[in-house]
This record gives C-alpha cells, sequence and structure tokens, in this order.
C-alpha cells in the first residue's frame, strides 16, 4: 500500500538539512508504529521518497515523503501518532493512500510555491512604488530573463523567464510582515527546477544592489504535480484519505 504524506517545517526546524531530516522520519515511523515497508537484501532500509529536498534555511507548509504500508490505520490515526513522535518545528498536516500504479511524488513534482519576505531588521532595498516600476521592467515587459548558471564543469547562460510561471509582489499593506514581499511560483523537478534565491538574486541585480540571502525568508507553500490533463494540482489531490 502506498502513502504520502505531507507535513510541515518550521521554526529551529528549518536549519536541520535534508538527511538528517531522513533520518528523523526513519525514527519517528518505527516510533509512531507505522507498519512500513522495508526493502530486501543485506542491509534492509525502510521504502522511503521524499518530494522535493528543502534547502537550508528555508521553511515549508508543503513537504511531501512517500512511503510504503503492509497495513495502515486511518488517515487521523496516522496523523495523531506521527505527530506525536515529531518534535517543535516539525507538523503533520496529511496522510493518503495513493493508487497502486501512482509514481512517487519525487517522479512527478513539476512547480512550487513560494512565498519570500524580510525579516526582522531588514526591508525593500527601494521604497514600495519604486520597486513596483523596477519589477515590471524586470519580469513583465521583457521576453527574457537571461542568468549565468554555474556547474562544477562550467558556466552557461540559461532564460529563465519559461521556469517562471508566476511571480507577483506583495504591497506591504497585505503582508504580515508589514514591508513587501514576493509570490512566486516555480518549475520543480528532477527534468527543470529553478531555486527562488536565482530569481530573486536576478531581481537584485536588475536593481543594482548586492543580494543578501539571509534578510530574506523564503517559505514554501504547497508542491504540485502535472496530471495526464495538464493540469497541476497539489500532491496531496493523488490520493484518498483512508
Amino acid at each position: 500500500m502506498k502513502i504520502r504524506i505531507r507535513f510541515r517545517k518550521f521554526g529551529v526546524m528549518k536549519f536541520i538539512g535534508h538527511l538528517d531530516i531522513m533520518r528523523f522520519f526513519q525514527k519517528a515511523i518505527r516510533r509512531s508504529d507505522i507498519d512500513i515497508c522495508y526493502s530486501e537484501g543485506f542491509s534492509p532500509h525502510q521504502i522511503m521518497s521524499f518530494a522535493a529536498p528543502l534547502g537550508v534555511g528555508l521553511t515549508s507548509d508543503g513537504e511531501y515523503v512517500d512511503i510504503e504500508v503492509h497495513t495502515s490505520r486511518s488517515s487521523q490515526e496516522s496523523i495523531d501518532a506521527l505527530n506525536a513522535a515529531m518534535v517543535d518545528g516539525m507538523e503533520i498536516t496529511g496522510y493518503v493512500q495513493l493508487p497502486d500504479s501512482a509514481k512517487t511524488a519525487m517522479a512527478t513534482v513539476s512547480a512550487a510555491d513560494y512565498e519570500i519576505y524580510y525579516k526582522d531588521g531588514y526591508d525593500s532595498p527601494c521604497p514600495f512604488e519604486q520597486l513596483q516600476e523596477q519589477f515590471q521592467r524586470f519580469y513583465e515587459e521583457p521576453e527574457a530573463i537571461l542568468i549565468t548558471k554555474k556547474t562544477k564543469k562550467s558556466e552557461k547562460v540559461v532564460d529563465i523567464k519559461p521556469l517562471i510561471y508566476e511571480f507577483r509582489l506583495i504591497p506591504p499593506q497585505e503582508h504580515f510582515s508589514g514591508k513587501p514581499a514576493y509570490s512566486l511560483n516555480v518549475s520543480t523537478g528532477s527534468t527543470d527546477n529553478l531555486k527562488p534565491e536565482l530569481v530573486l538574486e536576478a531581481f537584485y541585480r536588475h536593481l543594482g544592489v548586492s543580494y543578501d540571502a539571509f534578510a530574506l525568508q523564503i517559505h514554501r507553500k504547497e508542491v504540485y504535480y502535472t496530471d495526464e490533463s495538464g493540469q497541476r494540482k497539489c500532491l496531496l489531490d493523488a490520493g484518498r484519505e483512508i
């Protein structure tokens, strides 16, 4: 039986890397008595797959892990059991059964929503009206947004605009921080993966100011897959509650 779990990552847990999150979930699964399947061979391990690893320092309301189980309690009972094994900064918010033919979340991820806002003690590099004007020149008017993408062996110029599905400014009065913020929906997955940091770095270069990664909090709101009709849907929609 294939199961998809959605969880939140916030607070101090944003500083914990992906490998440690994997180890944490392995222990939490055992503590919560989830009847998980193990691989065969000399070194059996839990059958577990994460959708799209989150960078260190980022928070999220839409993280996903797929597991395989022999049997399962109801969705709510499983959520309660898992949350009893969680620590501050981690919360299980969804638990659904997937069809037997379903691919893993990692294989189907196509997009993700982000909200990016200024931390306490930091603010926008310019007044909102000016920011709005420059945003239009950066994103809405040009047909391409070119950046130099570095790999281990080379550098290449890439047009990232086709990978940005939605990008908009949030006025200060509409955000809890009381400062301008950014809403971003970008391509995510193994084929075309665009990090939100690259988009903000490009925008800051357009503004003519240096990008300070510590000034901004990047929060992933949700992760999506594309169904057979071409519509993007929340990963949890691929299954049903038990």
